[in-house]
C-alpha cells in the first residue's frame, strides 16, 4: 500500500509538493479551505471580469519551465506566455514617467539619458546580481536550511562576500547610481521583502536581474492560468483535490501525525505537509505539546508586508496605463518607514496598478479595463470600511490625475481585500501578504523550519519556510519538501 500524504493549502507550494510526491507513488490527498484552488493565486469572476486576486508578476521563467519539466511537460503545454515591453511603467509625477524597456541595449540607453555614466554602471551591476542569481538558484533555494553545516561547502563560504550578505541594497544602488529615480527603480524589488533598502542585504539585487534581465512575462488569460496548468498536472499525477475543507485538527497520538480533521471527515495520514499558513498549522491545529515554536517566537518575527487591494471593472478604457505601473510619486523612503520601522496607516502611499486588459482581451468585457489597485501596507494594522474607502479615494485621486482620466465614476464593479480578508480566506498570520521577511536573521537556516521536531511525520512548506516568499520560491519550496519526505519515507 502506499504511503497516504495529507497536503493542507492548494497554493502553489502545497501543489508543487502534492504532485511531486504523487509522481513518486505516494498516495496524495490535498485539502484547501476555500471553494477555489489556487491560494492566494485564485481567480474570481465578476460582471464578465476575471481578475487574479493576488500575485500579478510573472518573473523567473526558467522557474516554472524546470517545474513542468520534472513531469516531462512545458509550460505552454497549459498556457501562453508574452513578454511585456515596457516590462512596466513608473509615474514620478503628472508628467514624469518611466517607461522600463524589456530588452537590455534600451535598457542601458535610458539609464544613460537620467545619469551620464550609469549605462555602464548598469552592466557592471547586473552582472554582479548575474552571478548573486546563479549561485542563490544553485548553491542556495534547494537547500532544506535544517542546519548551517549545509552552508559549510568552501564554495558558499567563499561566495558569502562577493554575494554581497553583509552590505546593505541600498548602500550598494547609492554606491553606483545618484539620480534617484534610478535609485527608486533598483530599489522597488526590494520593497515586498520586509525590510528597508538600507536593511536589506545587497544580496537581493539578484531581484534585478530577475527583472531586468530575464524579463517581466504574462501567462495570457491571467496568473491563475499557472494554478490551472498546475492542478491539471496534478490530477494527471493522481492527487486527489478537495475544495471546501478546511482542517480544524491534526491528530498526533505518539508523537506521529495520524489523522487530519475538517468540518466534517477525517483523513488517515501516513504523512502530513502544512501548505498553508505555518503559524495557524502550528499554533491552532496542534496541541501545545506538539508546536516547535512558541507565541513568543512567532511575534518576534518580522513579516513581509500585507497590502490594502482594490478590484476594479471600469467602463472604458484608460490610455496613459501599461499593464503593470508604479507609482512613486511620492516619498519612497517614508513609505518603507511606515511599512517596517514605524507600523501605520502611509502618510503618502506609494502603490501600484495593474491593468491586464491591456494585454488580454479575455479579462474585461470589449471597451472595458480590468484594473487591480495595491497599497503595500505594514502587517496587523487595524482595517476598517472606513480606512479603506479612505484610501481608495487617496489613490484614485492621483490615479486620475495623472492619466487625465475620471475613472471613479467609470468604475462598474468594486471589490477590497485587506488585512481582515487575508487573516479570514488564508488564516495569515498578522494579516501578512507575502509572508515572512527576507532580513539577513530570518534567511535560509534561520527560517522556521520545513520538518517538525515534535512530529515525526509532519512537514511545512511555502513563504513563512524555506526558501520564502513570493511565486518562484514557492514552486521550489514544494519541490524541497518532497525531496526530504522522499528521503526519510521511502516507499517500500
Amino acid at each position: 500500500m502506499p504511503q497516504k500524504v495529507i497536503v493542507i493549502g492548494s497554493g502553489f507550494a502545497g501543489l508543487s509538493a502534492a504532485t511531486c510526491l504523487a509522481r513518486d507513488g505516494y498516495a496524495v490527498t490535498l485539502l484547501e479551505k476555500n471553494s477555489v484552488i489556487g491560494g492566494r493565486a485564485r481567480k474570481f469572476e465578476a460582471e464578465g471580469f476575471t481578475f487574479d486576486m493576488g500575485p500579478s508578476w510573472y518573473w523567473m521563467p526558467e522557474v516554472f519551465d524546470e517545474y513542468f519539466a520534472l513531469f516531462g511537460k512545458k509550460t505552454s503545454d497549459y498556457y501562453d506566455l508574452v513578454r511585456l515591453d515596457p516590462s512596466y511603467s513608473i509615474f514620478f509625477g503628472e508628467e514624469e514617467v518611466m517607461d522600463v524597456p524589456a530588452g537590455l541595449d534600451a535598457l542601458y540607453k535610458m539609464f544613460e539619458e537620467y545619469e551620464t555614466g550609469s549605462g555602464d554602471k548598469l552592466k557592471k551591476f547586473l552582472s554582479e546580481a548575474q552571478y548573486k542569481y546563479e549561485v542563490g538558484m544553485k548553491e542556495f533555494v534547494q537547500k532544506p536550511g535544517h542546519s548551517i553545516l549545509e552552508f559549510a561547502d568552501l564554495r558558499v563560504v567563499k561566495s558569502l562576500f562577493r554575494l554581497q550578505m553583509f552590505q546593505s541594497m541600498s548602500k550598494h544602488v547609492k554606491s553606483l547610481f545618484k539620480n534617484p529615480k534610478l535609485v527608486q527603480l533598483l530599489e522597488f524589488p526590494v520593497l515586498f521583502l520586509g525590510a528597508t533598502p538600507s536593511n536589506t542585504p545587497a544580496l537581493y539585487s539578484l531581484m534585478n536581474y530577475a527583472d531586468m534581465a530575464l524579463g517581466t512575462w504574462y501567462p495570457k488569460g491571467g496568473m491563475h492560468k499557472i494554478i490551472e496548468g498546475m492542478v491539471a498536472l496534478a490530477e494527471e499525477m493522481g492527487v486527489k483535490i478537495l475544495a471546501d475543507q478546511e482542517v480544524q485538527q491534526i491528530y498526533v497520538p505518539n508523537g506521529h501525525a495520524t489523522k487530519v480533521i475538517t468540518q466534517d471527515q477525517e483523513y488517515e495520514a501516513d504523512i502530513v505537509i502544512g501548505g498553508a499558513d505555518y503559524h495557524h498549522i502550528e499554533q491552532h491545529l496542534l496541541q501545545p505539546e506538539h508546536r516547535r515554536y512558541s507565541s513568543q517566537y512567532w511575534d518576534k518575527r518580522t513579516m513581509a508586508p500585507s497590502s490594502l487591494l482594490f478590484y476594479l471593472g471600469v467602463n472604458k478604457k484608460i490610455d496613459r496605463l501599461q499593464h503593470h505601473n508604479l507609482f512613486f510619486d511620492e516619498d519612497f523612503d517614508l513609505h518603507a518607514i511606515e511599512i517596517y520601522e514605524d507600523p501605520k496607516w502611509p502618510s503618502k502611499p506609494l502603490f501600484y496598478v495593474c491593468c491586464s486588459s491591456k494585454t488580454d482581451d479575455t479579462v474585461a468585457p470589449e471597451g472595458c479595463e480590468n484594473v487591480f489597485v495595491l497599497i503595500p501596507l505594514a502587517p496587523d494594522l487595524e482595517d476598517t470600511e472606513a480606512l479603506r474607502e479612505k484610501y481608495y479615494h487617496i489613490v484614485m485621486e492621483r490615479l486620475e490625475r495623472y492619466t487625465g482620466e475620471n475613472i471613479r465614476d467609470a468604475v462598474i464593479y468594486k471589490r477590497s481585500f485587506a488585512h481582515r480578508d487575508f487573516k479570514k480566506d488564508y488564516h495569515a498570520f498578522k494579516g501578512n501578504a507575502y509572508g515572512l521577511a527576507n532580513t539577513l536573521l530570518q534567511t535560509a537556516f534561520l527560517k522556521p523550519k520545513l520538518k517538525s521536531k515534535k512530529v515525526a511525520n509532519l512537514y511545512y512548506t511555502g513563504q513563512l519556510t524555506t526558501p520564502g516568499p513570493g511565486v518562484p520560491p514557492s514552486l521550489i519550496s514544494g519541490q524541497v519538501v518532497a525531496s526530504e519526505i522522499r528521503k526519510a519515507h521511502k516507499l517500500v
